[in-house]
């Protein structure tokens, strides 16, 4: 009986290995120029361990054995020097030689006006998706992008749909994009999948630039079995599944989320990855096919961190690393300045050091009663030790200008409470002190203070901030209701640079510039 147990099983692993077949589905999202290996500094486990960037990322590849695609959901550069300095053309160079298949348009991949966009997307040997940008003077897409393009690949055809998010309207500079439309993400979803469903792929992958949801930005979770009931999933991969109704995979992006293994839709079956940002992570996607019929047997995903004592580094990848990097080493190397202390986040208060530091040095430098600068405009944190000019540009990586107004107290107000949430807030401030109070977990009472004193709602401020809030960006509202705005044009991270360089040593000031209340 014994014998005949084990025949039979192998007979059933021999079945399996004859008529199943494997396709791996490699996936990135918000690299924002991160294209080299660095230290784990955020992972108090492993702070010296190496982790991250194309040249690991190729070794991984390397390893696998099964027909694989590599594709992206958007912001492929802006946020180191490498990838600032060449307006993206970095990002093409790895990509290509990777042999990426497509990537979403994501936000700040308008960061230096279309016609950069248009640029990458020529030199590209992949497709720009975006099945919802369309020009407002004709209603057409844009040339330079794809609604989706069908893949085949070890005998399967597998459909891509690009889906850019609707907040691209603010989320990079307004003016930079004021003439296209960001239509309905959810709609565009169910418009296209129609079109898509005639051409009868074997699996249908949405690649888009919006995420599962905000509530797990900038962290790595398992939510495999998480309950999204009588939750909000407006402009979430969420809605696009349900308004596709038979997509087999959706790749988010945007709130830089990394999932673990994924999440399934229970009503769609749809499967859900994200992979966090900057390259540190990759999610593989495992789609089995039946290897007789096509028809997918079955999806799964995980999310695989890069180290590189576990695969080690592509030296091709490292010679074409050399070659952007010595293009700006010799000016981000400079040493402008040292700081006594780590100037970083926050985990326990809504605002961080790194924040309060920046604006302090805005206020300071224009003289003004008050200074807000958006915390998602803050892309790094400064470590103690010497401070090079390429730490700034990590900080400040987005090409925003010094802007003077004059603001009530009212609007003040509602500036801050746009912007706050129970525990976090998406506006860094100086000049003011911020009591909260929290009812619902939703902020329902707001006090701001000056030198100990709540401001009156009538009473003018000098504020500064920066253009990207003054001209539309996400969560600048109330600022675009002041007056007096005036567009100094005068650089911020320059004016970062000019303060550390004059004052030689930099400190952290601190947090608790909200507080919580009863």
């Amino acid at each position: 009986m014994k014998i005949k147990i084990l025949f039979v099983s192998f007979i059933f692993a021999l079945n399996l290995s004859v008529y199943s077949k494997t396709i791996h589905i490699y996936h990135t999202s918000d690299v924002h120029g991160g294209y080299f290996s660095r230290q784990a500094k955020w992972d108090s486990e492993n702070s010296t361990r190496i982790i991250g960037g194309f040249a690991v990322f190729s070794n991984l590849l390397k390893q696998d054995k099964n027909p694989y695609i590599l594709l992206d959901s958007g912001d492929l550069f802006q946020g180191t020097p490498e990838g600032n300095f060449t307006k993206g053309m970095a990002s093409i160079e790895f990509m290509n030689y990777l042999g990426y298949s497509a990537s979403t348009v994501g936000n700040h991949d308008y960061d230096y006006g279309e016609s950069a966009l248009k640029d990458l997307a020529k030199n590209a040997k992949f497709d720009f998706l975006g099945a919802n940008i369309y020009y407002k003077k004709d209603g057409k897409n844009p040339e330079y992008v794809k609604p989706y393009k069908i893949i085949e690949i070890g005998g399967e055809k597998i459909a891509v749909l690009g889906i850019a998010g609707e907040h691209t309207r603010t989320s990079t500079l307004p003016t930079n994009v004021k003439h296209l439309d960001f239509k309905d993400e959810a709609g565009e979803t169910a418009k296209y999948i129609k079109e898509i469903n005639a051409l009868k792929p074997d699996a249908i992958i949405i690649l888009a630039h919006i995420g599962i949801s905000g509530e797990f930005a900038q962290a790595i979770v398992d939510i495999s079995t998480y309950d999204f009931t009588n939750q909000n999933l407006r402009h979430s991969t969420i809605e696009l599944a349900r308004a596709a109704k038979n997509a087999n995979l959706i790749f988010g992006g945007h709130v830089h989320t990394g999932l673990l293994n994924g999440w399934k839709d229970p009503q769609t079956n749809t499967t859900l990855c994200e992979s966090y940002f900057s390259l540190t992570h990759v999610s593989m996607a495992t789609l089995e096919f039946d290897d007789k019929t096509n028809k997918l047997q079955s999806v799964s995903c995980k999310l695989i961190p890069l180290w590189k004592d576990i695969y080690g580094e592509d030296e091709k990848v490292i010679a074409i690393s050399t070659q952007i990097i010595s293009k700006t080493d010799e000016i981000m190397a400079k040493v402008i300045g040292e700081a006594v202390e780590d100037i970083g986040y926050s985990k326990n208060s809504p605002d961080s050091p790194i924040g309060n530091w920046m604006t302090d040095i805005m206020r300071d430098y224009a003289k003004a009663d008050g200074a807000f600068q958006n915390s998602g405009g803050i892309r790094g944190q400064i470590f103690k030790g010497p401070v090079k000019l390429r730490d700034v540009y990590q900080v400040m990586p987005f090409e925003n200008t010094l802007v003077k107004l004059t603001m009530t107290g009212e609007q003040i107000e509602k500036l801050i409470k746009d912007n706050l949430r129970e525990e976090r807030t998406s506006m860094q401030i100086s000049g003011f002190n911020v009591k909260y109070k929290v009812k619902n977990n939703r902020v329902s009472e707001v006090i701001v203070e000056k030198d100990g004193k709540q401001i009156n709602k009538n009473d003018k401020f000098k504020i500064v901030t920066n253009n990207y809030l003054t001209t539309g960006g996400s969560g600048g509202k109330a600022l675009m209701l002041s007056s007096d705005i005036n567009d100094t044009m005068i650089s911020i991270r320059d004016i970062i640079i000019k303060y550390i360089e004059t004052n030689k040593q930099i400190k952290s000031p601190g947090t608790g510039r909200f507080i919580k209340i009863d």
